[in-house]
């Protein structure tokens, strides 16, 4: 099986016997979309919720709102249908301690952003582990669309 690692605001699509992985997601979040049926997927690990809070031309990876249409449409010229589901990891928050009362972080706004994303584009999220204030990895097997979520202080999960 080959392995592809996806680094913080980048992203990668892929077909059949393929693993896409992302280590140490704290406040990002792992977007992962799949069909079950082509056995198509992708993977971004998205840095920031918004456009307005990157400085210059940024990668397609860093904010869901590119992402999400990204990844779409790449996974579209491998194949894929319109029967694409999304699972979220990721969004913690690692920092709660310093945020002024009363402030959202950064991890539940890239939460927040990554639903909004999903939903402009139609994909419904079937599976989420998301918050706390620990950090994950996540393991993506593209052809059976399992999700690993590793953590050293949370559970494994496996979505």
């Amino acid at each position: 099986m080959t392995q592809k690692s996806v680094g913080i605001a980048d992203l990668a699509v892929g077909a059949g016997d393929l693993t896409l992985f992302t280590v140490g997601l704290g406040s990002c979040v792992a977007i992962v979309l799949h069909d079950a049926e082509c056995c198509v997927g992708g993977l971004a690990h998205v840095l920031l919720p918004h456009l307005a809070l990157t400085a210059g031309a940024p990668k397609a990876g860093k904010v869901p709102s590119l992402a999400v249409p990204e990844m779409l449409s790449r996974m579209r010229a491998l194949g894929a249908s319109s029967e694409i589901r999304a699972r979220l990891v990721g969004g913690a928050s690692m920092f709660a301690p310093l945020l002024a009362p009363g402030s959202t972080g950064l991890g539940i706004r890239n939460v927040q952003a990554a639903r909004a994303a999903c939903a402009a584009a139609d994909v419904p999220i079937v599976g989420e582990v998301v918050g706390g204030d620990f950090g994950r990895s996540v393991y993506f097997d593209v052809r059976t669309g399992r999700v690993d979520v590793r953590s050293v202080r949370g559970p494994h999960v496996i979505l």
